[in-house]
């Protein structure tokens, strides 16, 4: 698994995770090629120390132009999953801080929800959202954050605003659900 850190205190516990099913490589996000891509089981963008609409986000966006066309999974969550939107059209906005647990509302299935409850709590980490972008549904929701989890419409491409790596079992399970996507 390829693990792009982008800058989140939180990568080392993504990884840790990684490590008990497959091989995992952490890089830094400027270190990120396709070609590196092309080698893994499958991608994870990590959370970030930045606000979406606080920077210009064109040169990140501009940096995974390529993943568009990339056939391998791909999990961005939280300042990942905004990259993921943003890339794909989404728009980012200010929101209420959430720095909590949050109970997660599934809304429909997906292969990232395998094992776990209807409702199940998750540790949040921000103050923006993205929009669904076009080509991607709404797969989870909460009371603080309408889009919690999406997934690409024909694409293995998923993001989720929440923090499965501090999240406790539920998270485990959620990210050992990509492992499973990726090892498809």
């Amino acid at each position: 698994m390829l693990i792009v850190d982008c800058g989140s205190s939180k990568t080392p516990q993504i990884a840790s995770i990684f490590e008990e099913f497959c091989d995992t490589q952490v890089i830094g996000f400027h270190d990120l090629t396709k070609e590196l891509a092309e080698q893994a089981i499958g991608v994870v963008f990590s959370g970030a120390p930045l606000l979406i609409t606080e920077i210009d986000m064109s040169t990140y966006v501009k940096h995974v132009e390529w993943t568009k066309t990339y056939e391998k999974p791909i999990l961005g969550i939280c300042f990942g999953h905004q990259l993921i939107g943003l890339l794909h059209g989404a728009r980012g906005a200010k929101m209420k801080e959430d720095r909590d647990w949050q109970e997660i509302e599934i809304i429909e299935d997906s292969p990232l929800f395998h094992r776990l409850p209807d409702c199940f709590e998750m540790m949040e980490d921000h103050c923006e959202h993205i929009t669904i972008p076009g080509g991607f549904k709404l797969m989870a929701a909460s009371d603080a954050c309408i889009n919690e989890c999406m997934q690409h419409e024909s694409k293995p491409i998923f993001g989720v605003q929440f923090h499965p790596e501090v999240s406790g079992n539920y998270g485990n399970i959620l990210l050992e659900n990509f492992y499973f996507v990726c090892e498809k």
